[in-house]
């Protein structure tokens, strides 16, 4: 019984003690689940944090990028923009830059006209004056005249009847007398005036009305061929007017105003008929000419300009500043510019002459009247030929100017080039005909178009009498070509000379020089 009972005990005390480690073992193992699971939970929250770390970092660097971007983009318009209104400032300063000089050539020009007008009416007021002092001095010398102590009068005695005069001075003119008499060598005096005797004879007569003067109780007039003489010899000479003055017998101030009455002369009575633009009659043969020569059609002239050298002018110095003549003769050259287009023969049909020398060829062509007329349509269906200083124009024919020609442009180039040279020869005879031309001159700046358009109108007659010009007097033409910034104005004057050029290669018209 109490074997049993205690045994009984006994394993109760067991079971239960089992049972209390059953409930401690389970509760553990819960813990210990728990434990697990939090754990996981954790590395779980960590992975989660790590991605959206790196999700976050990627997205501030894209931002990063972007923003870069936008400011890159920002930058970069910014500096289109401002590159864009310095462009157009510049531009815009250029522009105004050449309204102002092309205004300020303008307002000298019509300054020059006013002093020539003003200069004018003082001659004539000074003509006036001398007349009426020789009038005054007539009445005053007339018969009622008192006789004079002797030593005291101006007559040459007592009672005497002779008339007063201006002491002149007593200067030698054998020399001219010389050159005046008829049978002076022919050689001689073409030598001396730069065409012959008969020529000179029909300018004296076709002048004669314009610039003889009447005998006045002053003095005895100038003979008009006197005149004319002193005149072609300052132009063809050059001589100093010191020079000129002792050969003929006159005053400087004398010789100097009977250059300039004469040469008015030439341009107001001999240009009009002498150097004008051809009628259609005359334009058909100058086309002609030039086709058989060359065998491109319908050139009615070749053009050419040059360049005059000056003393440095008072006003507006920089105008006339010849760059390209100073570098080459490495000397300060100031010039002015004289435009002209010949014929076939070398004569001038149209002349442009007087703008500064720093302006280049094709600004000279816009400036002129020439311009203006082929602009309102005189020139239309025909050529003038020019040289590379001059752009493409529906009226103006020039070379290929490119680098790497074809031989068809090779060939063109050639044959536009002989009557290109045609005006350049020209000029290279005006020149040298008339040294005044080569060197710089003691005229003042606002009378040398009178003067070049003299020697121009000169230069036609004596071509046109077939004058020769002397072997020695032969000139080498230097003046320098700038090709124009805007060379191609024309695409209908494109096709047409590549339609030309064509034509004299595949025709048999052209050359071979250039090979």
């Amino acid at each position: 019984m109490n074997e049993s009972t205690t045994t009984t005990a006994a394993a109760g005390a067991t079971r239960k003690r089992r049972r209390k480690d059953g409930k401690y073992s389970n509760k553990d193992d819960d813990f210990n689940n728990k434990n697990d699971n939090k754990s996981s939970f954790d590395e779980d929250d960590d992975e989660d944090e790590d991605k959206g770390r790196k999700k976050k970092d990627l997205k501030g660097i894209l931002t990063s990028l972007l923003l870069l971007e936008e400011q890159e983009k920002g930058d970069q318009e910014e500096q289109n923009r401002a590159s864009s209104e310095d462009k157009s400032f510049l531009d815009e300063n250029h522009r105004k830059k050449t309204r102002t000089m092309l205004d300020y050539y303008s307002n000298l020009q019509d300054y020059y006209t006013e002093v020539e007008q003003t200069d004018r009416i003082k001659r004539k007021k000074s003509r006036v004056l001398a007349a009426s002092v020789a009038t005054i001095t007539a009445v005053a010398d007339s018969p009622v005249e008192k006789p004079t102590k002797p030593g005291t009068g101006a007559g040459h005695g007592p009672g005497s009847g002779q008339h007063r005069r201006l002491w002149v001075k007593d200067r030698s003119k054998a020399w001219w007398d010389e050159c005046n008499r008829p049978d002076y060598p022919e050689e001689e005096f073409k030598k001396w005036f730069r065409m012959s005797r008969q020529t000179f004879d029909l300018i004296c007569e076709e002048l004669n009305s314009v610039i003889a003067k009447e005998d006045t109780t002053l003095r005895n007039a100038i003979p008009v061929r006197q005149r004319v003489a002193v005149c072609i010899w300052r132009l063809a000479t050059g001589e100093p007017l010191r020079l000129v003055s002792k050969r003929f017998g006159l005053g400087i101030s004398t010789c100097h105003k009977l250059v300039l009455e004469v040469c008015t002369a030439i341009r107001s009575v001999l240009m009009p008929k002498y150097l004008q633009w051809p009628d259609e009659n005359s334009l058909r043969k100058i086309k002609e000419e030039f086709e058989v020569g060359s065998g491109i059609p319908n050139v009615v002239g070749s053009m050419y300009t040059t360049h005059i050298p000056i003393i440095a002018p008072k006003v507006s110095v920089a105008a006339y500043f010849n760059k390209r003549h100073t570098e080459r003769n490495q000397k300060t050259s100031y010039s002015i510019t004289v435009q002209g287009v010949v014929d076939p023969n070398g004569v001038f049909t149209d002349v442009c002459i007087g703008w500064p020398g720093s302006m280049p060829d094709d600004q000279v062509l816009e400036k002129s009247a020439l311009y203006q007329r082929a602009s309102g349509g005189l020139l239309k269906g025909v050529w003038i030929v020019g040289g590379s200083g001059y752009p493409l124009l529906d009226w103006v024919m020039v070379p290929y100017t490119q680098q790497h020609l074809t031989w068809t442009q090779h060939a063109f180039n050639e044959k536009i080039g002989e009557i290109q040279r045609v005006a350049k020869d020209a000029f290279a005879r005006l020149k040298g005909r008339w040294s005044c031309l080569q060197k710089r001159t003691e005229v003042k700046l606002q009378d040398l178009p009178i003067v070049l358009g003299a020697c121009c109108v000169l230069h036609n007659i004596c071509e046109m009498k077939n004058e020769e010009m002397d072997p020695e007097l032969t000139f080498d033409l230097i003046d320098d070509e700038m090709i124009p910034e805007i060379a191609l104005r024309s695409a209908s004057s494109l096709k047409a000379r590549d339609a030309i050029a064509h034509n004299l290669l595949h025709h048999g018209l052209a050359g071979t020089a250039f090979l």
